[in-house]
């Protein structure tokens, strides 16, 4: 098909949906390490997860073997509101760069929460329903997830209690006033109203907050309810596995119209979004089936990946959480308070960890003052205001159109749109007056951290 004859935007019908979420570590040779009692350093049983997470959820977690998932009618029906999500043709970009490149992007703002995080929150809530639990706790850093969660929650008649990092809690107050709207309760992490916040604040007087320290909130406030279970955002196997249902759904678009992209490009913070949005074409480059050219986008203020340690660390800033092997910054590492706080976390997915250590993905680190160039640059001609975070995919797929330019190479570049910034007009506002930084950290302070890690 050429490509006068592909639309600026592709539709799937309904009836073209994916039925099922796509495993990545079954086709993976050698897994993600498992999670460990923090205690024992002895592998996290079904059992000990049960107490924290949704009995199915802790299925998922532990399952490495099961390629396909069918996704559930009820989670499907839900879907059906805002799925399929488009799969666009940069067309203006590519005139704009004057790239012989082919830029797709797939756009997962089209819903309320603004962003792909419903495309989980929505089956960990339904999973927490059918256990027939009375509600959940979370984390949220940008507060997409948040905002997503409690949609979902509101939809299943669950009661949702949200620790938003406390920089965004004051940098994005819309976002969190939306969490309201559907019913959660939020509050600004560390908070006095756990144990460990109390901790965490006598030790960082006056910190900003991490995504670390909020998880820590969470899980206490989880396990010390009855009838409550603790969800999460990204990270996890389980969050990857519901979030492939982007990367499916866009394949099923690209082979419909015969696209095959050389280079997949999403933004990195735990990994959620670039997980799900390369898991089928992964399986692919696993099965020795094709090729492809991933790349993760980190800030630079945060780079797990470009600068991390591979090694276990604790999920959370406050020790309580299962250990988990990944890149890492240190769990009690707190990023510079950027505007892109869904990448404020101080480690990357296992999967995702493993896949970089074996060399199966690439990954680069941009400063946010160069992140938000490409942003607006991007709105300008593309019609879209984007969240902070889908700006770190924006600008390394601009960086590689025009690396075609100047190359002369018509490559077909894909990246994730991960949400819209509506929410985000005070971090655009700083940027326009000039009060945006591009702090890094040093290696000095990341020995620091990285010299805390537990000794597994």
């Amino acid at each position: 098909m050429s490509a006068s004859t592909i639309p600026y935007k592709i539709y799937l019908e309904e009836s073209e949906m994916p039925k099922y979420w796509y495993n990545v570590r079954a086709d993976m040779k050698t897994k993600p390490a498992p999670l460990l009692n923090p205690g024992t350093h002895r592998p996290m049983t079904a059992a000990e997860l049960d107490c924290v997470f949704c009995e199915e959820l802790v299925k998922q977690e532990l399952d490495n073997d099961t390629r396909e998932y069918p996704i559930p009618e009820e989670i499907l029906s839900f879907y059906r509101m805002y799925r399929p999500s488009p799969l666009v043709r940069a067309y203006c970009l590519e005139e704009k760069l004057k790239t012989p490149a082919k830029i797709y992007y797939k756009f997962e703002g089209n819903n309320t929460s603004g962003s792909h995080k419903l495309n989980s929150a929505v089956a960990q809530a339904y999973y927490a329903k059918r256990q027939g639990l009375k509600g959940v706790t979370t984390e949220t850093g940008a507060g997409q997830w948040g905002t997503a969660l409690s949609m979902a929650c509101s939809y299943f008649g669950l009661d949702c209690k949200v620790y938003m990092v406390k920089v965004s809690y004051e940098q994005k107050p819309f976002r969190r006033e939306v969490m309201k709207v559907y019913g959660a309760s939020v509050t600004p992490s560390p908070s006095d109203t756990t144990a460990v916040g109390r901790k965490i604040l006598a030790e960082h007087p006056g910190t900003t907050g991490s995504l670390g320290c909020a998880i820590s909130e969470a899980v206490e406030t989880a396990v010390s309810n009855p009838g409550y279970r603790y969800v999460l955002g990204s990270v996890l196997n389980q969050v990857l596995l519901h979030q492939s249902v982007i990367g499916v759904e866009t394949k099923i678009a690209m082979d419909k119209y015969g696209i095959q992209p050389d280079i997949i490009i999403g933004c990195a913070g735990g990994g959620s979004n670039l997980g799900g949005l390369i898991a089928p074409f992964m399986g692919e480059k696993l099965r020795g089936e094709k090729d492809y050219r991933f790349i993760a986008v980190e800030p630079a203020s945060c780079p797990s990946l470009t600068r991390g340690v591979y090694a276990y660390d604790f999920a959370d800033t406050g020790m309580v959480c299962p250990l988990a092997k990944m890149y890492t910054l240190g769990s009690d590492f707190i990023p510079a308070p950027n505007h892109a706080g869904g990448l404020r976390y101080h480690g990357m997915s296992p999967v995702l960890s493993e896949l970089y250590h074996q060399g199966m993905l690439e990954a680069i680190s941009v400063p946010q003052t160069a992140v938000f160039e490409a942003a607006e640059a991007f709105a300008r001609v593309e019609g879209i205001l984007p969240a902070p975070e889908s700006s770190h995919a924006i600008k390394a797929a601009m960086d590689e159109a025009i690396r075609c330019r100047e190359t002369g190479e018509a490559k077909t570049i894909l990246f994730g749109l991960t949400g819209t910034g509506y929410f985000d007009l005070v971090a655009y506002e700083k940027f326009h007056n000039g009060q945006m930084d591009d702090y890094v950290p040093t290696d000095e302070e990341l020995a620091k951290y990285a010299a805390k890690l537990p000794k597994v």
